[in-house]
């Protein structure tokens, strides 16, 4: 059987990021917390965290966090009826989400699944072609992902459709599409692009225009400054829909030509426990996505 409490202290390290601030989430030191990881890492034979600022955890590490993270969900149901007395922690349950719903429709699902839960999140921001290895590493319980493969011990939910606008400023277009957008200009024009794995801009270039973009790129890792920038002139770039039609009603946007819209398929995929927080997330989510997110 395992040490529940040398498996607490694991996971408090691997989410306080050090042994000092682990100790004072659990409210005990620093040696104890030590004392009980390496006692756990001992009689598993096996290292579960790997020393260092922050300290990560190693693949077994992983996925006895993981593991914890489940007994502590299906304990939570049990509260009820086990009338605990006394000060207990609040749960907390961890997600993964893509910046674009992160910016658009998943705020309002998490609030009203933290009206009603009194359960906390811990949301890790990831691109939404990656969020479900999220699922398949452990670090992660759900994920608003755009892989529609199935994850093991996992069930996947379609959400519906968040579609993407091509825009640019005015002032940006009368400088660089003068002439209309075309081959020759968007290979000329900057662009914008999230991260290295943002390949939206790229994608809309070949389906618009047929062209194979390798234009000067500015690296833009967040939703928000993504529109400021292409409101302020800076370049071209793909953006949620929800977020760009207001602008472009209001002329501060131009869409490009020929008005191609790119939808991206979100799926919701959940880990297969009969938790009552994981169940509660679900329709929340689901609940929201229905007013967002095209059929």
């Amino acid at each position: 059987m395992l040490d529940y409490s040398a498996l607490a202290a694991v996971g408090a390290v691997i989410r306080e990021g050090s042994f000092e601030r682990a100790a004072h989430a659990l409210g005990i030191t620093a040696s104890a917390v030590s004392q009980r990881v390496r006692g756990l890492e001992e009689r598993l034979g096996s290292v579960l965290i790997v020393r260092g600022q922050p300290c990560v955890p190693t693949d077994m590490g992983r996925a006895l966090c993981a593991h914890l993270d489940r007994v502590r969900l299906l304990e939570d149901d049990l509260a009820p009826a086990l009338a605990l007395t006394g000060a207990v922690s609040p749960l907390t349950l961890k997600v993964a989400v893509n910046a674009d719903s992160l910016a658009t429709w998943f705020p309002q699902a998490a609030a009203a699944f933290g009206r009603g839960a009194g359960i906390l999140l811990d949301l890790a921001l990831d691109d939404e072609a990656h969020t479900a290895d999220r699922l398949r590493s452990g670090d992660v319980l759900a994920a608003v992902t755009a892989d529609p493969e199935p994850v093991q011990g996992c069930r996947t939910i379609l959400l519906g459709a968040l579609p993407y606008v091509a825009c640019a400023s005015p002032d940006f277009m009368a400088r660089h599409f003068a002439g209309g957008v075309n081959r020759d200009t968007l290979m000329r024009a900057p662009h914008m692009r999230f991260d290295r794995r943002d390949a939206w801009q790229a994608r809309w270039a070949s389906e618009a225009h047929g062209v194979e973009l390798a234009a000067p790129t500015h690296w833009i890792p967040s939703t928000h400054a993504f529109l400021d920038l292409c409101i302020a002139g800076l370049a071209w770039g793909l953006h949620p829909a929800p977020l760009a039609e207001p602008h472009l009603a209001a002329g501060r946007l131009t869409e490009l030509p020929p008005g191609l819209r790119i939808d991206v398929k979100l799926y919701w995929t959940v880990a297969r426990l009969h938790a009552r927080a994981l169940e509660t997330l679900t329709r929340a989510v689901c609940a929201t996505a229905a007013e967002w997110l095209d059929d």
